[in-house]
């Protein structure tokens, strides 16, 4: 017999704000005996009337790329933050140049980053990255070296409120990295201070900032299919709005602008 509505709401609810990442609805339906599971279209339903219930409210059941989270809308975000006195992590230009390139032309090594920007790239930059969760390595290219390829996870996705690639801003509307600095609420550093950006001559880096948009543009946009099996749709630029700040319902301090139920945003890698 499959369960009744309205303790079905009940469960799901529960299940969202006690999880400490977001839920699949594979992970919803399994908390159910077999006899009681409603179908998925039943489910996704009962998810959509929830996510209604909660519009004009203080939290939002939104849908990422790792499932189903409770959160904070982004409107009070100003508001919600003063709660913790930890400033949010500020990116330099050459982070976000570097990963909006790694999630538009996926995968890639680090010589085609440094191709397309014109400076070599910085293995702090890197690094920092792959340790934010935010990039990975899927591969080697089969070329003498075999250098890794690089592409955007899962949790990058769910950070930014996206459940897919196929809700990447196109490039017409994001026209250079200034842009993306005042989307994501940070401040660009002082000259000179570009995390580790390897040094190169002032009118050469210029140069090749000028570029990377336009580079970028000649490219073939990067399908969820054109990413590695592993990456799949599993990345996303700093190009959306400011993310939204999760509910937090645990004791743990948050170190950035968003605060989730989950202390980690997840643990996939693609769709």
């Amino acid at each position: 017999m499959t369960i009744a509505p309205e303790l079905l709401h009940r469960i799901l609810e529960g299940a969202l704000l006690a999880a400490e990442q977001p839920l699949s609805e594979e992970k919803l339906l399994s908390l159910l005996h077999k006899e009681e599971q409603p179908s998925k279209a039943t489910l996704r339903d009962a998810l959509e009337d929830i996510a209604q219930s909660c519009a004009g409210r203080g939290f939002e059941l939104k849908r990422v790329a790792s499932g189903w989270r409770f959160q904070v809308p982004e409107d009070l975000a100003p508001w919600v933050n003063l709660l913790w006195e930890e400033k949010a992590q500020k990116y330099s230009r050459a982070t976000l140049e570097t990963l909006a390139i790694i999630a538009y032309r996926q995968p890639v090594t680090r010589s085609d980053i440094e191709e397309i920007r014109g400076v070599a790239v910085s293995s702090q930059i890197v690094k920092s990255l792959s340790e934010r969760g935010w990039i990975k390595v899927v591969g080697q290219r089969d070329v003498p070296g075999k250098p890794s390829l690089y592409a955007t996870t899962r949790e990058f996705l769910d950070y930014f409120n996206l459940c897919s690639l196929d809700e990447l801003p196109t490039l017409a509307e994001i026209r250079d990295i200034e842009t993306l600095t005042q989307l994501l609420n940070q401040d660009s550093p002082p000259a000179g201070d570009d995390e580790g950006d390897s040094a190169e001559p002032d009118k050469a880096a210029c140069e090749g900032r000028v570029r990377a948009e336009e580079r970028i543009s000649d490219g073939p946009e990067a399908s969820p299919e054109e990413a590695s099996s592993e990456a799949g749709a599993n990345g996303a630029p700093v190009v959306t709005p400011p993310e939204a700040v999760l509910v937090d319902t645990t004791d743990a301090v948050p170190t950035e602008a968003a605060v989730s139920t989950n202390p980690e945003a997840g643990d996939g890698s693609g769709q």
